[in-house]
């Protein structure tokens, strides 16, 4: 073992507590639903970024480069001043899904560059304009553009210009799991000497105002030179040290009432109390050193071209009661001792993960997407009924809300560390995206991987009647069934042994399968509906709306993933039937059930022969059927439902070999979907079970892996390019309806204009589809070659397809032939400058035709799964 692998198994087994402290600050807690108290649910307007200075936050916190402890009792991070700004550069300023031309959108350049599975290291980098930063000449501009332009940015700006800029990177090194390291290096990068104020800031979450009985124990932080003494409770004592002589300042966290609403607040000395006196020299801070909310104030001078460095130590010094002396903190050689140590020790944790003969630049990126994702860990608390109800010492909540959005989920209360997608754009979980976030965390931390998966599972999550929670704005919407998939995953990544974990996690699927089935086929019929299922835009119209006409959309991605489902939980029943003859049964349901729903698929006009396709049906009230004949993922998905069952595991089962015999016997008309069999290496006979069968299989490739079409340099588009010049068109309810293709940002406003499925690179529906093609190409081996790209004249096996197109995602973070990463388009800054372009971020989603990334700019998330194609492309 590595010494970050013993950390890890040491965490796991309860011994010591190395992830207790971790980055699980958001970027942002403004703008969100649990911060919204409004009549009419307009989040992002009740708490504005231009109110968080100055505004307690209910349920979480947020800052740059922030650490916090796994119950968010005590927050930690960086505040900077460059002398010209109207505020302190406290967090990240994006703009509002009102403000932006695509929606919501973070205006500013930072990167997670390292960190451990433990978090004893990492690393975050920053670049803060030097001028002052323009807050209002990017509100103004983006609300000035329409959805066909591009949006503006910080570097559109001059802040920028002649590198007048801060570097700033900060280090984090554990001495333990509560003996904090931080290093700060603070880089001019101007022509000219340079000013910069540094506030590195602790201070503990507001749990005491809210009239909660038994917490309203108020903490307490005292100044003491360039040490801040912090007392709490239940934490105990904390002590923030820093290197020479800063100025410490303490306030309160509390909301500046008499700026927000006008009125007397809890303290003379609010929240905004730091900012106001570095800015404006205003007297907001206690003068007797006392608060909730300190600083250590530095003013830092350095030349054009030079570097300064700053030490901190952040210390647990005591358990309650505390009241102990603070030791003389080391910022000197055991600091150093600590960094260089955490530092070696990440490098060889990483030269253990990273295959042999992986090229340097795809180690960076490896390295990269872990970074972001264990960054992307935040500290999620939210009690809905107490939001719902308000609370004790609160204003009560308008009274639509107790009917309103998440209005049934009464029984849900979150207070955990969970995996986001982007700690900036979406500050929440969504089920969906958690699901593939598991997939490459397995690969580091196979324990918080699976108790993710279980966690969307318990019971205060769960909604009784067995659905998956979806995500904030609207926990009832409902996101593709991708839980059993990624259980499967991440079993198999663990090493195929955690039978507990898989009969725990089969168990509540269980119950959600069956709501599915309930809640999602209206007519029974086994074609099932679901509405957007996560793909936003991708249909003519708002598929969660109501219809444009009366009827059910009956939808091939809605079918898909639960065909897909039903093969997962077979594919588990039958490991966990290995162990317990009681599951054989269960095996032998979702066998059924699978080939039931593989069928409607056909008999139901989801296939379209004449097309070799499949797509929606409109099924007016009349019995008419409506093909909606949009060419995108949504007819591709059905090649996800596949699996194999081999003559070994049938023969250690034999009660499921016997019912496969009786219904294929009697119920030869499935045949079709569980019939097609092989004899493979070994001699073991093999059949295939699968939505598309060989036949369907060759007619959908062909479309697929055409360059006119789906397959592009750097992956498959979500929408065929063939629809640039034949766009989709159909009138429905005396209203037309198009879709085009459109590779870059959405220029529609179905689900508010902030991502688009009509065309660009998407990472999880990409590889789940490179993973179908490993199925199909364990099943045909080399038997089955296809044209390549179409048209090509070149064919060759399904597997190598499978490299290719994992070799065109990977090169999206790649230096192409001029050297430029594609993430990066035309931004000369981004993807030429010798400061920034090695500085990688994993965008949401990916222009169709140049690879540009777009959307939410941290999505690190779902598009970390770039990490495990290069870890599975580059193992034996």
């Amino acid at each position: 073992m590595t010494s970050e692998q013993r950390r890890l198994a040491d965490a796991d087994a309860g011994a010591t507590p190395w992830k207790a402290w971790g980055p699980y600050v958001a970027e942002r807690a403004w703008g969100t639903v649990r911060e919204d108290y409004s009549e009419h649910g307009t989040a992002w307007e009740y708490f504005s970024h231009d109110d968080a200075r100055s505004r307690v936050y209910r349920w979480n916190e947020d800052g740059l480069a922030g650490i916090c402890d796994d119950r968010q009792t005590f927050c930690f991070a960086f505040a900077f001043w460059n002398g010209v700004d109207p505020i302190l550069k406290e967090r990240i300023f994006g703009l509002t899904g009102n403000e932006g031309n695509h929606g919501e959108d973070a205006k500013e350049y930072w990167w997670y560059i390292d960190s451990t599975p433990t978090h004893s290291w990492m690393t975050w980098r920053y670049h803060y304009p030097q001028r002052e930063f323009p807050y209002q000449e990017l509100i103004t501009v983006n609300r000035q553009m329409d959805r066909s332009e591009a949006e503006y940015d910080l570097a559109d700006t001059d802040a920028f210009d002649d590198d007048r800029y801060w570097a700033i990177t900060v280090d984090y090194a554990k001495a333990s799991p509560t003996d904090l390291c931080a290093l700060v290096t603070l880089e001019n990068r101007g022509p000219d000497e340079a000013t910069l104020h540094v506030l590195p800031t602790l201070w503990f979450r507001n749990t005491w105002s809210w009239g909660t009985p038994g917490r309203d124990d108020q903490p307490v932080i005292t100044a003491d030179g360039a040490t801040l003494h912090a007392s709490h409770r239940i934490l105990g004592q904390l002590a923030l040290h820093g290197e020479g002589e800063p100025t410490p300042l303490v306030c309160d966290n509390e909301t500046n009432a008499q700026r927000i609403w006008a009125l007397d607040g809890r303290s003379l000395y609010p929240k905004d109390g730091i900012n106001d006196h570095v800015v404006n020299g205003a007297a907001t801070v206690n003068p007797t050193g006392k608060g909730t909310k300190g600083a250590l104030h530095y003013t830092v001078t350095v030349p054009a071209g030079g570097k300064a460095e700053l030490r901190l130590r952040l210390t647990q010094i005591a358990p309650p009661p505390g009241g102990l002396p603070v030791p003389e903190p080391d910022l000197a050689e055991g600091y150093a001792e600590v960094l260089a140590a955490r530092r070696a020790e990440a490098d060889e944790y990483f030269a253990e993960l990273t295959p042999p003969g992986t090229p340097p630049e795809e180690a960076i990126v490896l390295r990269r997407a872990i970074a972001g994702l264990m960054w992307g860990k935040q500290f999620y608390h939210f009690d809905v009924e107490k939001w719902l109800d308000g609370d004790p010492g609160s204003t009560p909540p308008p009274a639509g809300r107790r009917t309103g959005r998440n209005s049934a989920w009464r029984h849900m209360t979150s207070f955990d560390v969970i995996s986001m997608p982007d700690p900036w754009e979406y500050p929440w979980y969504a089920a969906w995206d958690l699901a593939f976030h598991t997939v490459v965390l397995a690969h580091v931390d196979p324990r918080f991987a699976k108790d993710q998966l279980l966690l969307l599972l318990r019971d205060w999550y769960l909604h009784p009647n067995g659905q998956i929670p979806a995500y904030e704005w609207a926990f009832g919407d409902v996101n593709p069934p991708v839980h059993a998939w990624a259980a499967l995953k991440v079993f198999e990544i663990d090493g195929a042994k955690d039978y507990d974990f898989l009969e725990r996690i089969m168990h509540k699927l269980l119950l959600n399968f069956t709501w599915w089935v309930n809640r999602k086929d209206l007519e029974g019929n086994n074609v099932f509906e679901g509405g957007f299922l996560g793909l936003d835009n991708v249909g003519p119209f708002d598929r969660s709306a109501a219809l444009p006409v009366a009827g059910v959309l009956e939808q091939s991605d809605g079918t898909a993933w639960m065909a897909m489902y039903a093969l997962n939980m077979l594919e588990m029943s039958l490991v966990l039937a290995t162990h317990d003859r009681v599951w054989t049964d269960i095996a032998t349901k979702f066998f059924e059930h699978f080939a039931y729903i593989a069928s409607a698929a056909y008999n139901r006009g989801l296939w379209d022969d004449e097309d070799g396709f499949f797509y929606d049906v409109l099924r007016g009230e009349d019995g008419e059927q409506i093909p909606l004949k949009v060419r995108s993922v949504v007819g591709l998905l059905p090649l996800c439902a596949t699996t194999m069952l081999n003559s070994v595991t049938l023969i250690r089962l034999p009660e499921v070999a016997a019912r496969l015999r009786w219904f294929l016997a009697n119920k030869p008309e499935f045949a079709a979907v569980v019939g097609a069999r092989r004899i493979a290496d070994g001699g073991q006979q093999v059949r295939l079970l699968s939505v598309v069968g060989p036949d369907q299989l060759l007619r959908m490739l062909g479309r697929m892996l055409d360059e006119e079409e789906f397959l592009s340099p750097h992956g498959l588009r979500t929408l065929s390019r063939k629809h640039l010049e034949e766009p989709y068109e159909v009138q429905l309810g005396g209203n037309d309806f198009t879709v085009t293709y459109e590779p870059g940002e959405s220029t529609t406003g179905l689900f508010g204009g902030n991502s688009n499925w009509r065309g660009p690179i998407w990472f999880p529906v990409n590889y789940l589809l490179v993973e179908s093609l490993r199925h199909y190409a364990r099943f045909f081996g080399e038997d089955l070659a296809v044209e390549y790209p179409t048209r090509s004249g070149r064919k060759i096996p399904l597997g190598e397809v499978a490299d290719d197109i994992s070799a065109r995602l990977i090169s999206l973070f790649l230096p192409g032939p001029d050297g430029v990463r594609p993430i990066y388009g035309t931004s000369d800054r981004l993807g030429r400058h010798p400061d920034w372009k090695d500085l990688i971020t994993f965008h949401e989603y990916f222009h169709g035709d140049t690879g540009e990334g777009l959307g939410a700019s941290h999505q690190t998330g779902w598009t970390a799964l770039v990490a495990d194609l290069i870890l599975r492309r580059r193992r034996p």
